[in-house]
């Protein structure tokens, strides 16, 4: 019954997810929020649910590895989401047609994944006010980077309009209106949340009933089962041909989950929950790190070249996606 509740609980999720990129989209072009912005804090911070309720319930039972390996992991398979993507539909050049302002966001998720590297590395066992310090220090971070995001200039302030022009409508929640949407996006938000929670709970009794690392299980199973919603969020937005929609929700889904860290710290009692993990969690963090500049890197560069050079740092993302999930059930 644990693993058809689990089976359960993820396609009520990608059900959800469906449901909730498609009243994103009408959110993003009935409002005054574009697809980026839209992608970037509704849709990532939506999709992001079941980690929330996942690393919440696993630090609440005492288990840190799902809690934090669930966080990291899931950063790590949002990643080959996105990469995934954009290597099957090279020919649409994904990333090249996103806004660079997703390079802010970008950048920001690559120095909180450089945190909690250190973090992990340095396992400072000391607390202020309930919250580990190193959980602190991300907590800030985040906040600060999100402010600064808002008020720096935009680097492409054309792709936006640009984007939007050539979404297709094709969107069976289109003729709803801003308010219905937004009623809509909350419920299915809503059902995530619960999805996600009973994910949490039987991923935990599957690690104990197979007899598999609680490591591997949160970096693993129960984040790419969390992250049903980031996969399905960007499949429709870019059926819908939303690409900044799409890219925002991957870049803002991974920063929201750093966030998730320092919340999960106060209900984990038996210490920091960084110092409880297993050493595994490195491995997964590492790869997040190494994929995440190869990100920023297709974001960055220029917009030129062959299929296949615009395709490699995505292939070279899948293959550490692999590599890292490899050796994380090996270690």
């Amino acid at each position: 019954m644990v693993f058809v509740i689990f089976i359960l609980a993820a396609a009520l999720t990608v059900f959800a997810s469906i449901k909730l990129s498609q009243y994103a989209d009408v959110i993003s072009s009935k409002t005054a929020m574009g697809g980026m912005m839209v992608g970037t804090l509704l849709l990532a911070g939506a999709t992001s649910l079941p980690e929330v309720s996942t690393s919440f319930s696993a630090a609440a039972i005492g288990n840190a590895d799902i809690a934090v390996g669930n966080m990291i992991g899931s950063n790590l398979f949002n990643l080959f989401i996105l990469a995934g993507f954009d290597f099957l539909l090279r020919g649409r050049r994904i990333l090249d047609r996103a806004s660079r302002n997703n390079i802010y966001t970008a950048l920001l998720g690559t120095l909180l994944t450089v945190l909690v590297i250190l973090a992990l590395w340095l396992r400072i066992d000391v607390q202020i006010l309930g919250i580990g310090l190193d959980a602190l220090i991300i907590a800030i971070t985040y906040i600060v980077g999100m402010i600064a995001i808002n008020k720096l200039p935009s680097l492409d302030p054309q792709a936006e309009a640009i984007a939007e022009s050539e979404e297709e409508p094709d969107n069976p929640s289109a003729s709803l209106s801003s308010k219905a949407a937004i009623f809509r996006f909350v419920i299915a938000a809503l059902i995530i949340l619960a999805a996600g929670t009973a994910l949490s709970i039987t991923g935990d009794e599957i690690a104990v009933i197979t007899g598999i690392g609680s490591s591997f299980i949160g970096s693993f199973l129960i984040a790419a089962a969390t992250s049903l919603p980031e996969a399905i969020s960007v499949f429709v937005a870019l059926r819908l041909n939303n690409v900044n929609m799409a890219v925002g929700a991957i870049l803002g889904s991974n920063i929201f989950n750093m966030i998730i860290l320092a919340l999960s710290d106060p209900v984990y009692t038996a210490g920091t929950i960084i110092s409880g993990v297993s050493g595994a969690n490195m491995i997964i963090a590492v790869g997040v790190l190494i994929m995440s500049l190869l990100a920023l890197f297709s974001l960055y560069r220029k917009k030129s070249g062959s299929t296949l050079s615009y395709a490699l740092p995505s292939v070279i993302i899948v293959v550490v996606y692999f590599a890292a999930s490899y050796f994380n059930f090996t270690y």
